[in-house]
């Protein structure tokens, strides 16, 4: 059901603004929240199934390529989920940063801190979110993106733990299963 929600909302995105984002509607709004939040909330349940699987000694985590598989997909799907979270938040969302970047932004680039470093009128783009919720899903702390308001902070604070969770348990049990 997840892919199916979200294949209709990005469909609705697509439809209602096709190209680049550009548009700035209630409903274009509404939708890619939504997406966000879909994909926020499968990544979180994947998370929460992996870890009973893994804590209740489910059969799905008695092979270790299926439980380094399951782990690598749960881990890559928290990794995606934020990093359209991210794109979704930060100043307000794509439209919006199309239209005009604030002042004082949600997340502080290095593009940004260091205008010297790239061209003119420079706007983070959706690989720069995805590169960030990479680096904050592998070290478990910001790298050189740093968050500047509290839902930021929150996001990444919850990245990061739910990476660790992942990591920690997936990497266990996969010992103990090897032995």
């Amino acid at each position: 059901m997840l892919p199916t929600v979200c294949g209709l909302l990005l469909a609705a995105l697509l439809a209602g603004d096709p190209g680049q984002i550009s548009r700035r509607t209630t409903l274009l709004r509404i939708a890619s929240v939504a997406l966000s939040v879909v994909l926020s909330l499968g990544a979180i349940w994947s998370t929460i199934q992996l870890v009973d699987d893994i804590c209740r000694d489910g059969h799905e985590t008695d092979s270790a390529v299926e439980l380094l598989q399951a782990g690598s997909c749960v881990w890559l799907g928290t990794v995606i989920a934020c990093a359209v979270l991210y794109f979704e938040l930060d100043c307000g969302g794509s439209a919006a940063r199309a239209e005009r970047m604030p002042r004082y932004p949600d997340l502080a680039f290095p593009q940004q801190l260091n205008p010297g470093v790239s061209p003119e009128g420079w706007r983070p783009r959706f690989v720069d979110y995805l590169y960030l919720g990479l680096t904050n899903a592998t070290a478990f702390s910001p790298t050189d993106v740093m968050p500047l308001v509290p839902w930021a902070k929150a996001i990444m604070s919850i990245q990061a733990l739910i990476s660790l969770i992942i990591t920690g348990l997936v990497v266990a049990r996969a010992v103990n299963v090897l032995q």
